[in-house]
């Protein structure tokens, strides 16, 4: 099992920033792939972005220049700094962590931009 616990998230204004943060309990160097999705209200859940373990990146469209993941391999802690929000970035973000072919899932944290 990964025990996956985030933090951050929060109310911000449009143009602003947040961080979330996802601690994991096992190593992320045996993890392939860590990232974040995200659910808006009536919305499905859609990655947001991923990192792998060789440090490789993807990024949806809509966040692509505005949001950058990163990892601490040393911490076990995955980050995503989110800047230059909109209001359609409002949604409840959940860390998800794929070892080889079981994923599992944070708590969810609730991002709420306002204009």
């Amino acid at each position: 099992q990964v025990q996956l616990v985030e933090s951050g998230g929060g109310l911000v204004q449009a143009g602003g920033s947040l961080r979330l943060s996802c601690a994991s309990s096992r190593n992320i160097l045996s993890i392939n792939y860590m990232g974040w999705y995200r659910q808006a209200p009536g919305k499905q859940r859609v990655l947001v972005a991923r990192i792998a373990d060789d440090g490789r990146t993807n990024y949806a469209d809509s966040v692509k220049g505005r949001f950058t993941i990163s990892r601490d391999n040393a911490k076990n802690t995955v980050d995503l700094q989110m800047n230059s929000l909109n209001i359609e970035d409002t949604a409840v973000y959940y860390c998800y962590a794929q070892p080889i072919l079981r994923t599992y899932w944070g708590q969810g944290a609730q991002v709420t931009v306002s204009s």
